[in-house]
Protein backbone atom coordinates (compact mmCIF):
# COMPACT_ATOMS: atom_id res chain seq x y z
CA UNK A 1 0.00 0.00 0.00
CA UNK A 2 1.28 3.47 -0.87
CA UNK A 3 1.78 5.68 2.17
CA UNK A 4 -0.58 8.61 2.34
CA UNK A 5 2.22 11.10 2.85
CA UNK A 6 3.67 10.23 -0.55
CA UNK A 7 0.49 11.34 -2.27
CA UNK A 8 -1.03 14.22 -0.36
CA UNK A 9 -1.43 15.60 3.13
CA UNK A 10 -3.76 13.69 5.37
CA UNK A 11 -7.24 14.93 5.99
CA UNK A 12 -7.48 18.02 8.17
CA UNK A 13 -10.62 19.43 6.49
CA UNK A 14 -9.73 23.08 6.49
CA UNK A 15 -11.53 24.99 3.72
CA UNK A 16 -9.84 24.57 0.36
CA UNK A 17 -8.11 27.93 -0.02
CA UNK A 18 -7.78 27.93 -3.81
CA UNK A 19 -11.40 28.85 -4.26
CA UNK A 20 -13.91 31.36 -2.92
CA UNK A 21 -16.26 29.44 -0.65
CA UNK A 22 -19.13 31.73 -1.70
CA UNK A 23 -18.96 30.11 -5.11
CA UNK A 24 -19.23 26.60 -3.70
CA UNK A 25 -22.90 26.20 -2.87
CA UNK A 26 -24.35 22.73 -3.15
CA UNK A 27 -28.02 22.44 -2.36
CA UNK A 28 -29.50 18.95 -2.31
CA UNK A 29 -33.09 18.27 -1.41
CA UNK A 30 -35.41 15.31 -1.89
CA UNK A 31 -39.13 15.33 -1.23
CA UNK A 32 -40.94 12.03 -1.25
CA UNK A 33 -44.71 11.91 -1.05
CA UNK A 34 -47.14 9.04 -1.18
CA UNK A 35 -50.89 8.68 -1.11
CA UNK A 36 -52.18 6.91 1.94
CA UNK A 37 -54.07 3.80 0.92
CA UNK A 38 -55.81 1.72 3.55
CA UNK A 39 -55.66 -1.97 2.76
CA UNK A 40 -55.97 -4.97 5.01
CA UNK A 41 -53.45 -7.79 4.72
CA UNK A 42 -55.61 -10.01 2.55
CA UNK A 43 -56.29 -7.19 0.12
CA UNK A 44 -52.57 -6.37 -0.01
CA UNK A 45 -51.63 -9.96 -0.73
CA UNK A 46 -54.30 -10.18 -3.42
CA UNK A 47 -53.01 -7.03 -5.05
CA UNK A 48 -49.42 -8.28 -4.92
CA UNK A 49 -50.44 -11.58 -6.48
CA UNK A 50 -52.26 -9.75 -9.27
CA UNK A 51 -49.32 -7.44 -9.81
CA UNK A 52 -46.94 -10.40 -9.91
CA UNK A 53 -48.29 -11.49 -13.29
CA UNK A 54 -48.09 -7.96 -14.62
CA UNK A 55 -44.49 -7.65 -13.40
CA UNK A 56 -43.48 -10.84 -15.14
CA UNK A 57 -45.08 -9.56 -18.34
CA UNK A 58 -43.00 -6.41 -18.03
CA UNK A 59 -39.88 -8.55 -17.44
CA UNK A 60 -40.59 -10.61 -20.55
CA UNK A 61 -41.11 -7.41 -22.55
CA UNK A 62 -37.75 -6.12 -21.33
CA UNK A 63 -36.16 -9.38 -22.44
CA UNK A 64 -37.59 -8.86 -25.93
CA UNK A 65 -36.30 -5.28 -25.98
CA UNK A 66 -32.84 -6.54 -25.02
CA UNK A 67 -32.97 -9.03 -27.90
CA UNK A 68 -33.78 -6.19 -30.29
CA UNK A 69 -30.85 -4.20 -28.91
CA UNK A 70 -28.47 -6.82 -30.27
CA UNK A 71 -29.06 -5.39 -33.71
CA UNK A 72 -28.96 -1.80 -32.51
CA UNK A 73 -25.50 -1.01 -31.10
CA UNK A 74 -25.38 1.86 -28.58
CA UNK A 75 -24.56 5.38 -29.70
CA UNK A 76 -20.96 6.55 -29.51
CA UNK A 77 -20.29 7.66 -25.95
CA UNK A 78 -17.52 8.52 -23.56
CA UNK A 79 -16.05 5.32 -22.16
CA UNK A 80 -15.58 4.80 -18.43
CA UNK A 81 -12.73 2.80 -16.92
CA UNK A 82 -11.62 1.76 -13.44
CA UNK A 83 -8.17 3.11 -12.57
CA UNK A 84 -8.02 2.76 -8.78
CA UNK A 85 -9.63 0.90 -5.87
CA UNK A 86 -9.68 1.19 -2.09
CA UNK A 87 -11.22 -1.08 0.56
CA UNK A 88 -11.65 -1.45 4.30
CA UNK A 89 -12.88 -4.95 5.15
CA UNK A 90 -12.52 -7.73 7.69
CA UNK A 91 -10.32 -9.55 5.16
CA UNK A 92 -7.94 -6.76 4.29
CA UNK A 93 -7.33 -3.06 3.86
CA UNK A 94 -6.11 -3.04 0.27
CA UNK A 95 -7.53 -4.69 -2.87
CA UNK A 96 -4.68 -7.19 -3.26
CA UNK A 97 -4.78 -8.56 0.31
CA UNK A 98 -8.57 -8.54 0.29
CA UNK A 99 -8.82 -10.56 -2.91
CA UNK A 100 -6.04 -12.97 -2.01
CA UNK A 101 -7.96 -13.84 1.15
CA UNK A 102 -11.11 -14.35 -0.91
CA UNK A 103 -9.26 -16.63 -3.33
CA UNK A 104 -7.97 -18.71 -0.43
CA UNK A 105 -11.49 -19.07 0.94
CA UNK A 106 -10.65 -17.37 4.23
CA UNK A 107 -13.53 -16.17 6.36
CA UNK A 108 -13.65 -12.74 7.97
CA UNK A 109 -16.58 -13.68 10.20
CA UNK A 110 -15.84 -13.92 13.92
CA UNK A 111 -17.24 -13.17 17.35
CA UNK A 112 -18.00 -9.51 18.00
CA UNK A 113 -15.37 -7.95 20.26
CA UNK A 114 -16.15 -4.22 20.16
CA UNK A 115 -18.99 -4.44 22.69
CA UNK A 116 -20.68 -6.94 25.01
CA UNK A 117 -23.35 -8.75 23.03
CA UNK A 118 -23.70 -11.78 25.30
CA UNK A 119 -27.43 -11.13 25.70
CA UNK A 120 -28.07 -11.01 21.94
CA UNK A 121 -29.18 -14.11 19.99
CA UNK A 122 -26.59 -13.15 17.33
CA UNK A 123 -23.04 -12.52 18.55
CA UNK A 124 -21.03 -12.77 15.31
CA UNK A 125 -20.20 -10.42 12.44
CA UNK A 126 -17.66 -9.52 9.78
CA UNK A 127 -16.09 -7.08 12.23
CA UNK A 128 -12.96 -5.11 11.36
CA UNK A 129 -10.62 -5.87 14.26
CA UNK A 130 -7.77 -3.45 13.69
CA UNK A 131 -8.34 -0.23 11.83
CA UNK A 132 -6.05 2.77 11.68
CA UNK A 133 -6.53 6.21 10.18
CA UNK A 134 -2.92 7.18 10.79
CA UNK A 135 -1.57 9.12 7.84
CA UNK A 136 -5.03 9.45 6.32
CA UNK A 137 -7.20 11.42 8.77
CA UNK A 138 -6.13 13.98 11.39
CA UNK A 139 -6.24 12.48 14.93
CA UNK A 140 -8.70 15.05 16.27
CA UNK A 141 -11.21 14.32 13.53
CA UNK A 142 -10.56 10.61 13.76
CA UNK A 143 -11.68 10.66 17.39
CA UNK A 144 -14.78 12.71 16.57
CA UNK A 145 -16.10 10.95 13.46
CA UNK A 146 -18.31 7.91 13.07
CA UNK A 147 -16.58 4.83 11.70
CA UNK A 148 -18.67 4.84 8.54
CA UNK A 149 -17.09 8.15 7.62
CA UNK A 150 -13.58 7.06 8.60
CA UNK A 151 -13.90 3.92 6.47
CA UNK A 152 -15.15 6.05 3.58
CA UNK A 153 -12.36 8.63 3.83
CA UNK A 154 -9.52 6.14 4.09
CA UNK A 155 -10.87 3.91 1.31
CA UNK A 156 -11.34 6.96 -0.90
CA UNK A 157 -7.80 8.19 -0.33
CA UNK A 158 -6.45 4.68 -0.88
CA UNK A 159 -8.30 4.46 -4.20
CA UNK A 160 -6.51 7.63 -5.32
CA UNK A 161 -3.15 6.27 -4.17
CA UNK A 162 -3.85 2.95 -5.91
CA UNK A 163 -4.69 4.88 -9.07
CA UNK A 164 -1.37 6.73 -9.03
CA UNK A 165 -3.00 10.08 -8.31
CA UNK A 166 -0.17 11.94 -6.60
CA UNK A 167 -0.22 15.65 -5.73
CA UNK A 168 1.52 16.36 -9.03
CA UNK A 169 -1.00 14.34 -11.02
CA UNK A 170 -3.95 15.90 -9.22
CA UNK A 171 -2.61 19.38 -9.90
CA UNK A 172 -3.33 18.73 -13.59
CA UNK A 173 -6.96 17.74 -12.95
CA UNK A 174 -9.82 20.10 -13.68
CA UNK A 175 -11.27 20.23 -10.16
CA UNK A 176 -14.65 21.32 -11.47
CA UNK A 177 -14.89 17.98 -13.29
CA UNK A 178 -13.78 15.81 -10.37
CA UNK A 179 -16.66 14.39 -8.36
CA UNK A 180 -17.39 12.19 -5.37
CA UNK A 181 -20.44 9.97 -4.89
CA UNK A 182 -19.96 7.63 -1.94
CA UNK A 183 -23.13 6.58 -0.16
CA UNK A 184 -24.22 4.81 2.99
CA UNK A 185 -27.30 2.84 3.94
CA UNK A 186 -27.33 3.85 7.60
CA UNK A 187 -24.84 6.70 7.98
CA UNK A 188 -23.47 7.74 11.36
CA UNK A 189 -25.58 5.52 13.59
CA UNK A 190 -23.14 5.55 16.48
CA UNK A 191 -22.70 9.34 16.47
CA UNK A 192 -26.46 9.86 16.39
CA UNK A 193 -27.14 7.24 19.07
CA UNK A 194 -24.55 8.84 21.34
CA UNK A 195 -26.24 12.20 20.79
CA UNK A 196 -29.58 10.75 21.87
CA UNK A 197 -28.00 9.36 25.03
CA UNK A 198 -26.42 12.73 25.78
CA UNK A 199 -29.74 14.49 25.17
CA UNK A 200 -31.34 12.39 27.91
CA UNK A 201 -29.07 14.27 30.30
CA UNK A 202 -29.16 17.67 28.61
CA UNK A 203 -28.96 19.12 25.13
CA UNK A 204 -25.84 20.89 26.39
CA UNK A 205 -24.10 17.51 26.55
CA UNK A 206 -24.65 16.80 22.88
CA UNK A 207 -21.81 16.79 20.37
CA UNK A 208 -22.29 20.00 18.35
CA UNK A 209 -21.26 18.07 15.24
CA UNK A 210 -23.68 15.18 15.81
CA UNK A 211 -26.05 16.14 12.97
CA UNK A 212 -23.52 16.81 10.18
CA UNK A 213 -21.37 13.84 11.19
CA UNK A 214 -24.37 11.50 11.10
CA UNK A 215 -25.72 12.45 7.66
CA UNK A 216 -24.86 10.14 4.77
CA UNK A 217 -23.69 12.94 2.45
CA UNK A 218 -21.01 14.33 4.74
CA UNK A 219 -18.37 11.74 3.87
CA UNK A 220 -18.39 12.76 0.20
CA UNK A 221 -18.43 16.40 1.24
CA UNK A 222 -15.51 16.11 3.66
CA UNK A 223 -13.39 14.25 1.13
CA UNK A 224 -14.14 16.92 -1.47
CA UNK A 225 -13.18 19.68 0.97
CA UNK A 226 -9.82 18.01 1.55
CA UNK A 227 -9.13 17.39 -2.13
CA UNK A 228 -10.61 20.61 -3.47
CA UNK A 229 -12.82 18.64 -5.85
CA UNK A 230 -15.59 21.02 -6.90
CA UNK A 231 -17.56 18.79 -9.26
CA UNK A 232 -20.56 16.54 -8.70
CA UNK A 233 -20.85 15.69 -5.01
CA UNK A 234 -23.69 14.00 -3.16
CA UNK A 235 -24.65 10.67 -1.64
CA UNK A 236 -27.29 8.05 -2.32
CA UNK A 237 -28.94 5.86 0.29
CA UNK A 238 -30.91 2.96 -1.17
CA UNK A 239 -30.38 0.35 1.54
CA UNK A 240 -28.08 -2.50 0.50
CA UNK A 241 -28.16 -1.44 -3.16
CA UNK A 242 -26.53 1.90 -2.27
CA UNK A 243 -23.06 1.29 -3.70
CA UNK A 244 -24.25 0.13 -7.11
CA UNK A 245 -26.52 3.16 -7.35
CA UNK A 246 -23.52 5.39 -6.61
CA UNK A 247 -21.25 3.61 -9.10
CA UNK A 248 -23.75 3.70 -11.97
CA UNK A 249 -24.68 7.33 -11.35
CA UNK A 250 -21.00 8.26 -11.22
CA UNK A 251 -20.38 6.54 -14.55
CA UNK A 252 -23.33 8.37 -16.05
CA UNK A 253 -21.92 11.72 -14.91
CA UNK A 254 -18.73 10.86 -16.80
CA UNK A 255 -20.60 9.61 -19.87
CA UNK A 256 -22.62 12.84 -20.02
CA UNK A 257 -19.46 14.93 -19.81
CA UNK A 258 -20.25 16.35 -16.37
CA UNK A 259 -17.15 14.75 -14.86
CA UNK A 260 -13.82 13.31 -15.95
CA UNK A 261 -13.03 11.58 -12.66
CA UNK A 262 -15.34 10.17 -9.96
CA UNK A 263 -14.64 8.53 -6.62
CA UNK A 264 -17.64 6.30 -5.93
CA UNK A 265 -18.83 3.47 -3.72
CA UNK A 266 -20.26 2.98 -0.26
CA UNK A 267 -19.51 2.70 3.44
CA UNK A 268 -21.32 1.39 6.51
CA UNK A 269 -20.44 0.69 10.14
CA UNK A 270 -23.54 -0.67 11.85
CA UNK A 271 -21.91 -3.31 14.07
CA UNK A 272 -22.92 -1.46 17.23
CA UNK A 273 -25.55 -2.45 19.83
CA UNK A 274 -28.44 -0.56 18.24
CA UNK A 275 -27.50 -1.75 14.73
CA UNK A 276 -27.24 -5.39 15.79
CA UNK A 277 -30.47 -5.15 17.79
CA UNK A 278 -32.32 -3.67 14.82
CA UNK A 279 -31.47 -6.54 12.52
CA UNK A 280 -32.12 -9.06 15.28
CA UNK A 281 -35.58 -7.53 15.72
CA UNK A 282 -36.36 -8.01 12.02
CA UNK A 283 -35.18 -11.64 12.34
CA UNK A 284 -32.72 -11.31 9.50
CA UNK A 285 -29.49 -12.54 11.11
CA UNK A 286 -27.81 -15.92 11.41
CA UNK A 287 -27.55 -17.30 14.94
CA UNK A 288 -24.76 -19.76 14.20
CA UNK A 289 -22.68 -18.34 17.05
CA UNK A 290 -20.72 -21.52 17.78
CA UNK A 291 -19.11 -21.59 14.35
CA UNK A 292 -18.85 -18.04 12.97
CA UNK A 293 -16.82 -18.94 9.88
CA UNK A 294 -19.63 -21.31 8.80
CA UNK A 295 -22.48 -18.88 9.43
CA UNK A 296 -22.70 -17.16 6.04
CA UNK A 297 -23.65 -19.89 3.58
CA UNK A 298 -25.44 -18.65 0.44
CA UNK A 299 -27.56 -21.26 -1.39
CA UNK A 300 -26.93 -23.87 1.33
CA UNK A 301 -30.09 -25.52 2.64
CA UNK A 302 -28.96 -24.91 6.25
CA UNK A 303 -28.59 -21.14 5.93
CA UNK A 304 -30.41 -19.23 8.64
CA UNK A 305 -29.92 -15.55 7.81
CA UNK A 306 -27.21 -13.11 6.85
CA UNK A 307 -24.17 -12.05 8.84
CA UNK A 308 -23.55 -8.34 9.34
CA UNK A 309 -20.32 -6.92 7.98
CA UNK A 310 -18.77 -3.47 7.96
CA UNK A 311 -16.32 -1.45 5.91
CA UNK A 312 -16.08 0.51 2.69
CA UNK A 313 -15.27 0.12 -0.97
CA UNK A 314 -14.37 2.93 -3.36
CA UNK A 315 -13.68 2.85 -7.09
CA UNK A 316 -11.82 5.53 -9.02
CA UNK A 317 -13.74 5.85 -12.28
CA UNK A 318 -12.23 7.85 -15.09
CA UNK A 319 -13.07 8.86 -18.64
CA UNK A 320 -10.94 6.70 -20.92
CA UNK A 321 -9.03 9.42 -22.77
CA UNK A 322 -8.40 11.27 -19.50
CA UNK A 323 -6.93 8.09 -18.02
CA UNK A 324 -4.78 7.37 -21.09
CA UNK A 325 -3.46 10.92 -21.18
CA UNK A 326 -2.02 10.65 -17.67
CA UNK A 327 -0.74 7.11 -18.25
CA UNK A 328 -3.03 5.47 -15.72
CA UNK A 329 -3.18 1.71 -15.31
CA UNK A 330 -6.62 0.59 -16.49
CA UNK A 331 -8.01 -2.30 -14.46
CA UNK A 332 -11.32 -2.81 -16.26
CA UNK A 333 -14.01 -1.01 -18.22
CA UNK A 334 -17.41 -0.11 -16.79
CA UNK A 335 -20.01 -0.99 -19.42
CA UNK A 336 -23.32 -0.05 -17.83
CA UNK A 337 -26.04 -0.95 -15.37
CA UNK A 338 -29.60 -0.46 -14.24
CA UNK A 339 -31.95 0.06 -11.28
CA UNK A 340 -35.49 -1.20 -10.71
CA UNK A 341 -37.95 -1.58 -7.86
CA UNK A 342 -39.92 -4.71 -6.99
CA UNK A 343 -42.88 -2.58 -5.83
CA UNK A 344 -43.88 -5.58 -3.75
CA UNK A 345 -42.81 -5.60 -0.07
CA UNK A 346 -40.55 -3.76 2.37
CA UNK A 347 -38.22 -6.68 3.06
CA UNK A 348 -39.35 -9.69 1.00
CA UNK A 349 -38.13 -10.20 -2.58
CA UNK A 350 -40.64 -10.43 -5.40
CA UNK A 351 -41.79 -14.08 -5.59
CA UNK A 352 -41.17 -14.30 -9.35
CA UNK A 353 -37.92 -12.32 -9.29
CA UNK A 354 -39.51 -10.02 -11.86
CA UNK A 355 -37.78 -6.86 -10.62
CA UNK A 356 -34.38 -8.54 -10.76
CA UNK A 357 -35.00 -9.87 -14.27
CA UNK A 358 -36.05 -6.43 -15.50
CA UNK A 359 -32.96 -4.93 -13.88
CA UNK A 360 -30.57 -7.40 -15.50
CA UNK A 361 -32.19 -7.00 -18.94
CA UNK A 362 -31.96 -3.22 -18.73
CA UNK A 363 -28.34 -3.42 -17.56
CA UNK A 364 -27.47 -5.53 -20.60
CA UNK A 365 -29.24 -3.08 -22.89
CA UNK A 366 -27.46 -0.12 -21.29
CA UNK A 367 -24.11 -1.89 -21.64
CA UNK A 368 -24.83 -2.79 -25.25
CA UNK A 369 -24.02 -6.47 -24.80
CA UNK A 370 -25.88 -9.77 -25.01
CA UNK A 371 -26.67 -12.35 -22.36
CA UNK A 372 -24.15 -14.72 -23.90
CA UNK A 373 -21.31 -12.33 -23.16
CA UNK A 374 -21.85 -12.50 -19.40
CA UNK A 375 -19.91 -15.47 -18.04
CA UNK A 376 -19.38 -14.33 -14.44
CA UNK A 377 -21.86 -13.07 -11.86
CA UNK A 378 -20.97 -11.78 -8.42
CA UNK A 379 -24.35 -12.39 -6.85
CA UNK A 380 -26.09 -10.44 -4.09
CA UNK A 381 -26.73 -13.79 -2.31
CA UNK A 382 -26.84 -12.83 1.37
CA UNK A 383 -27.51 -16.28 2.89
CA UNK A 384 -31.20 -15.62 3.58
CA UNK A 385 -33.77 -18.37 2.99
CA UNK A 386 -35.89 -16.43 0.48
CA UNK A 387 -33.49 -14.02 -1.22
CA UNK A 388 -30.82 -16.48 -2.39
CA UNK A 389 -33.23 -18.71 -4.27
CA UNK A 390 -35.16 -15.87 -5.90
CA UNK A 391 -31.96 -14.34 -7.27
CA UNK A 392 -30.69 -17.74 -8.41
CA UNK A 393 -33.87 -18.39 -10.39
CA UNK A 394 -33.63 -14.95 -11.99
CA UNK A 395 -30.02 -15.64 -13.00
CA UNK A 396 -30.99 -18.99 -14.49
CA UNK A 397 -33.80 -17.29 -16.39
CA UNK A 398 -31.38 -14.75 -17.85
CA UNK A 399 -28.16 -16.73 -18.27
CA UNK A 400 -28.98 -20.40 -17.70
CA UNK A 401 -28.20 -21.36 -21.28
CA UNK A 402 -24.59 -20.17 -21.00
CA UNK A 403 -22.39 -23.21 -20.24
CA UNK A 404 -19.47 -20.95 -19.24
CA UNK A 405 -21.40 -19.07 -16.54
CA UNK A 406 -19.93 -19.03 -13.04
CA UNK A 407 -21.63 -17.47 -10.02
CA UNK A 408 -20.27 -16.75 -6.55
CA UNK A 409 -21.06 -14.75 -3.42
CA UNK A 410 -18.41 -12.64 -1.71
CA UNK A 411 -20.72 -12.46 1.31
CA UNK A 412 -19.94 -16.09 2.14
CA UNK A 413 -16.61 -14.80 3.50
CA UNK A 414 -17.13 -11.21 4.67
CA UNK A 415 -20.83 -11.11 5.46
CA UNK A 416 -23.18 -8.38 4.30
CA UNK A 417 -21.65 -4.88 4.35
CA UNK A 418 -25.06 -3.28 3.80
CA UNK A 419 -24.59 -0.03 1.84
CA UNK A 420 -20.93 -0.87 1.24
CA UNK A 421 -21.60 -4.37 -0.09
CA UNK A 422 -21.92 -3.46 -3.75
CA UNK A 423 -18.69 -1.45 -3.84
CA UNK A 424 -16.61 -4.09 -2.09
CA UNK A 425 -18.09 -6.72 -4.41
CA UNK A 426 -17.35 -4.47 -7.40
CA UNK A 427 -13.71 -4.49 -6.27
CA UNK A 428 -13.86 -8.30 -6.11
CA UNK A 429 -15.38 -8.36 -9.60
CA UNK A 430 -12.67 -6.12 -11.06
CA UNK A 431 -10.01 -8.21 -9.33
CA UNK A 432 -11.50 -11.35 -10.90
CA UNK A 433 -11.18 -9.70 -14.32
CA UNK A 434 -7.59 -8.63 -13.60
CA UNK A 435 -6.36 -11.94 -12.20
CA UNK A 436 -8.35 -14.47 -14.21
CA UNK A 437 -9.39 -16.19 -10.96
CA UNK A 438 -12.86 -16.25 -9.39
CA UNK A 439 -13.09 -16.84 -5.67
CA UNK A 440 -14.88 -19.85 -4.16
CA UNK A 441 -18.25 -20.13 -2.48
CA UNK A 442 -17.49 -21.36 1.01
CA UNK A 443 -19.90 -23.25 3.28
CA UNK A 444 -21.96 -24.59 0.38
CA UNK A 445 -22.12 -28.08 1.89
CA UNK A 446 -25.73 -29.01 1.09
CA UNK A 447 -27.08 -26.98 -1.84
CA UNK A 448 -30.73 -25.93 -1.77
CA UNK A 449 -33.07 -28.11 -3.84
CA UNK A 450 -33.24 -26.76 -7.36
CA UNK A 451 -29.79 -25.16 -7.25
CA UNK A 452 -27.51 -26.50 -9.99
CA UNK A 453 -24.00 -26.41 -8.55
CA UNK A 454 -22.56 -26.50 -12.08
CA UNK A 455 -23.39 -22.78 -12.29
CA UNK A 456 -21.73 -22.01 -8.95
CA UNK A 457 -18.02 -21.69 -8.24
CA UNK A 458 -16.97 -24.60 -6.03
CA UNK A 459 -15.15 -24.68 -2.70
CA UNK A 460 -11.84 -23.72 -4.36
CA UNK A 461 -10.93 -20.79 -6.61
CA UNK A 462 -11.39 -21.40 -10.33
CA UNK A 463 -9.76 -20.09 -13.48
CA UNK A 464 -12.07 -18.04 -15.68
CA UNK A 465 -11.39 -15.89 -18.72
CA UNK A 466 -14.04 -13.29 -18.06
CA UNK A 467 -15.76 -11.76 -21.08
CA UNK A 468 -18.14 -9.57 -19.09
CA UNK A 469 -19.09 -9.65 -15.41
CA UNK A 470 -22.35 -8.73 -13.71
CA UNK A 471 -22.56 -7.64 -10.04
CA UNK A 472 -25.95 -7.55 -8.32
CA UNK A 473 -27.04 -5.65 -5.21
CA UNK A 474 -30.56 -5.56 -3.78
CA UNK A 475 -31.97 -3.69 -0.79
CA UNK A 476 -34.91 -3.39 1.56
CA UNK A 477 -37.75 -1.61 -0.20
CA UNK A 478 -37.31 -3.76 -3.28
CA UNK A 479 -34.38 -1.78 -4.66
CA UNK A 480 -32.55 -3.75 -7.37
CA UNK A 481 -29.30 -2.83 -9.06
CA UNK A 482 -27.04 -4.53 -11.59
CA UNK A 483 -23.73 -3.21 -12.92
CA UNK A 484 -21.46 -4.66 -15.59
CA UNK A 485 -17.66 -4.63 -15.98
CA UNK A 486 -15.44 -6.11 -18.69
CA UNK A 487 -11.75 -6.34 -19.54
CA UNK A 488 -10.51 -3.14 -21.15
CA UNK A 489 -9.73 -3.64 -24.82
Amino acid sequence: MVAASSCYAYLDFRPYNHYNSNNIIIALSSLFGSNSISLNRNQSRLNRATNSGRAMAIAMNMENEAMVSKNNPPMEKRRVVVTGMGVETSLGYDPHTFYENLLQGNSGISHIEDFDCSNFPTRIAGEIKSFSTEGWVAPKLSRRMDKFMLYLLTAGKKALADGGVTEQVMAEFDKAKCGILIGSALGGMKVFHEAIQAFKISYKKMNPFCVPLATTNMGSAMLAIDLGWMGTNYSISSACATSNFCILNSANHIIKGEADVMLCGGSDAAIIPIGLAGFVAVRALSQRNNDPAKASRPWDCNRDGFVMGEGAGVLLLEELEHAKKRGATIYAEFLGGSFTCDAYHMTEPHPDGAGVIICIERALAHAGITKEQINYVNAHATSTPAGDLKEYKALVHCFGQNPELKVNSTKSMIGHLLGAAGAVEAVATVQAIRTGWVHPNINLDNPENGVDTKLLVGSKKERLDIKAALSNSFGFGGHNSSIIFAPYK
